[in-house]
This record gives structure tokens, sequence and C-alpha cells, in this order.
């Protein structure tokens, strides 16, 4: 087998019986939809959906210093973090910029699971790897351990609860605890990349079809729907959350992508990037960066990654991903723009569009909150 085949989660089989287009996707042969996009994001925004997310990349971190580990290979302060809790953070280079944004769960006192996205899984356990010298600490690779199903929208508490005899209501948002789900072992976890409430349920590979099968069959009545990747990517545009290799890079800090309160200078010891990350701190301060802002377009044309953002004749920002919105009916993006245009409801703001400036709005993100 070519070291360039895709590689096929747990569920493969199953996604192509439900008829569902595949595509390549870091590596991964992944569902990309099982019949029309903007049905599966309408179900998840209204309703529930069922999501393979298994090309996540887990790496587990145990031992007596895996907080010290963490807190020094990371930017957050993940030595705060409670058993049983999670947190958003992001790894840096020594120059500050982004190497991936992170969900880190403490599973127990020296026992930590860093999930990271699916493009940059290596990058991580490498840098984790490389970093845990000195630390009484044990990096693991376990992708191969885990398979991740997501059930994402409204009715995904009650569709969980038929199957698992967890305490749900007791579980807050960005907590994971361990339980049964359809009788298999699986950490529960209260997160999601939809701007819905949910779940993400990491369980073994050779379970994931039992997980799958008895969410579906608990799902019919509420409505749940199988979704793939494409309805993941407009429903974490409409909830403003970045996607790496498009809001986040390299080449910015957590500062210049507007996330700089995930930087916690205030923890104990040094940490990777702390000197860049204080100069890209004050830099923001007294000149501040381009900000991320939502952009609605006034007519028709989408605009993509990459496109110039113009005001004036002059170029004042770039998209860094565009879609048409299913829930507001009109194509949005998130953009990087400079601070004079970025206030929501800025005048003369557009979007080359294959040499026509197409008119937006300029608006604070998210563009979509669910109410509860």
């Amino acid at each position: 087998m070519s070291s360039n085949a895709p590689r096929h989660t747990a569920l493969d089989a199953l996604h192509r019986s439900l008829g569902a287009t595949m595509t390549d996707f870091a590596g991964w042969d992944m569902p990309l939809r099982y019949g029309s996009e903007r049905d599966e994001h309408i179900a998840v925004r209204t309703k529930a959906g069922l999501f393979d997310l298994s090309h996540m990349g887990e790496i587990t971190v145990t031992g007596p210093q895996a907080a010290d580990l963490l807190n020094h290979a990371l930017v957050g302060n993940i030595a705060t973090v409670g058993t049983g809790r999670a947190r958003y953070t992001m790894i840096c280079q020594e120059d500050g910029g982004i190497l991936d944004d992170l969900i880190v769960y403490r599973l127990a006192e020296q026992e930590y699971m860093v999930v990271a996205n699916a493009s940059n899984a290596q990058v991580v356990l490498d840098a984790l790897t490389g970093r845990a010298a000195g630390f009484d600490a044990v990096v693991r690779d376990d992708r191969d351990a885990y398979a991740l199903i997501a059930v994402q929208g409204p009715e995904s508490p009650g569709i969980l609860k038929a199957v698992t005899d967890a305490d749900l209501d007791g579980l807050k948002y960005y907590a994971g605890l361990p339980g049964t789900v359809a009788g298999v072992p699986a950490l529960i976890a209260r997160t999601g990349y939809t701007g819905e409430d949910g779940f993400e349920l990491f369980v073994a590979p050779a379970d994931a079809e039992k997980v799958w099968q008895a969410l579906t069959d608990a799902g019919a009545p509420a409505g749940l729907v199988p979704c793939g990747l494409s309805c993941r990517d407009t429903l974490r545009l409409e909830a403003g959350m970045p996607l790496y290799g498009h809001e986040l890079t390299t080449s910015l800090t957590p500062f210049d992508a507007g996330l700089g309160r995930v930087v916690k200078f205030e923890k104990d010891g040094d940490f990777v990037g702390r000197a860049a990350l204080q100069e890209a701190a004050s830099r923001a301060e007294q000149n501040p960066p381009r900000v991320l802002v939502g952009l609605i377009a006034e007519g028709r044309r989408v605009p993509r990654a990459g496109y110039a953002v113009v005001a004036g004749g002059e170029v004042i920002g770039e998209i860094t991903s565009g879609a048409p919105s299913p829930t507001l009916g009109k194509p949005i993006a998130m953009a990087y723009v400079d601070a004079a245009h970025a206030a929501p409801g800025t005048a003369g703001v557009g979007v080359d569009i294959r040499g026509k400036s197409e008119p937006h709005q300029v608006v604070s993100l998210p563009f979509y909150k669910r109410q509860n």
C-alpha cells in the first residue's frame, strides 16, 4: 500500500453504504456530503446532525509533570484545567506563529488528551515530543486508539440521552466525562464546531459503527441526519469559528488573529514563544493589526479565500473563508481587514471578485448565535 493512499476511518464502509460523496481531507478519505449540504446544514441548526470526525488527532500526555509540560509547550494555562474539563488553546512556534489550535481535556490528575486538527496532528505530536525533554511526562500518539463521532444541534441532548446513562444535564460546555454510549465505553465531551449545543464522543474504532447506528436509530424521530465536512464548514463559518490554514497560520500570532486572550503570560514558568508573543501583544496595543471581521455580500456572488477586500480603490484586507450562508440566505465571509475599516457598518467596503468590486457589509462576528 502506497504511503500516499488516503487513510480510512472505522466508519468508511458505512459512509459509502449511505451514498456519501467522499473527498481527500488531510490524507483521510472523508464524507463531504450525503445528499444536499444545505439540508444537512439546516438539520444541524434546527434538529440534529451526525458527523464522523475520526480524522482528528488525539495525543495523550501522562505523568507527574504532564501539566508542567503542557504549560511549557502550549500558550494556555493548562495546570488550572480541572479534571473532567476542557480548554481551547494553541501551540505556537518560538517566533509566536500558530502551529495549531487545540482542545485539551484533563482526563485525570496526571492525564491529558490533546486534540489537534487532522492536517497538523503529526506536527503537533512532533512538537510536543520535542518539548517533553526534561519533563517527567510521556507523550503518546493515540490517533489510532479513537474514532470520534459528533452529534450536534438542538435535539442532540435528547438523542444522546436515549443511548447513554451519563449525566448529560450536569455536563457543562467544554467538559468531558467517561460513560457508556450504546453499551460501549466513551469519553463524552460537550464540545463542537457548529455553533450549536452538541457532543463529541471518543470511542474505540471497533465500537464506532455500533455507536453511529444507535444514534441514527435514536435520532430518526427527531430528524437527525448524517452530515459531511461541507456543512461542518458552513456551520463553523456562520459561528465565526477559525479554521487552521484559513484564519490561523504560522505567519500569524494569536494576537494577529484577535485571539490573544488564549495566551496566558501570568502562568508559572517559561513557555515556547513567550518572548515573541509579548512583543506581539505590545505591538498589537500600539499599532492594531488587521482585524478579523465578518462580511455579508449585498449581491449573490460568493467571496472566496484569497480574494482581496477593497475600499476606495485600495486593498485593505483579504478573505480567509467564504461561502453561501444557508441561515442568512446570503454569501458571507471572514476576512482580515485594516483596523480603520473594521468597525461594523463601515461604508464603502467591497470584495474584488474577478476584477469587479462587489459591495459587502462589515459586521461583527459571529454571524449566527444560537438562542438559549
